[in-house]
């Protein structure tokens, strides 16, 4: 997939937070670690520093949602910090995200923190982050 493509994807997923435009995408995996694996109608992106990873972000068109490609692409995320020896991972996820909140739990992300207000709805409200993290072994 190219940046466009995955601009798409992620604008079709996501208003809060904000998509990301195709410039923003490029220069991410311009990047020193940041790696991406994709499926047909998703993606997942993160970022290796180190021993540690970032889930940056995962998108699924809402059309192909509910068919374990979320699944596969948390696989294919897994199976890559584990062929670069990542010891943690993080990510950060919309509160009101339920989906995702319980897709993480799935894969035994826990609860690390919250940043109180860090997102802004496109009608100005704010929602909180949580902050999740998984200690690989």
């Amino acid at each position: 997939m190219d940046a466009t493509e995955l601009a798409s994807i992620h604008a079709a997923c996501f208003q809060t937070p904000r998509p990301w435009s195709a410039t923003e995408f490029d220069a991410l995996l311009a990047s020193k670690g940041v790696f991406i694996c994709t499926a047909r109608d998703g993606f997942i992106m993160g970022r290796i520093v180190a021993d540690e990873a970032e889930l940056l972000t995962i998108a699924v068109l809402p059309r192909a949602r509910r068919n374990g490609i979320a699944t596969t692409l948390m696989r294919a995320f897994d199976a890559h910090l584990n062929s670069h020896n990542v010891s943690e991972v993080f990510l950060e996820v919309s509160s009101e995200n339920q989906g995702a909140i319980a897709l993480y739990h799935r894969f035994n992300f826990d609860m690390a923190g919250t940043r109180k207000g860090y997102y802004q709805t496109p009608d100005l409200r704010k929602i909180d982050a949580l902050v999740m993290r998984k200690v690989i072994l």
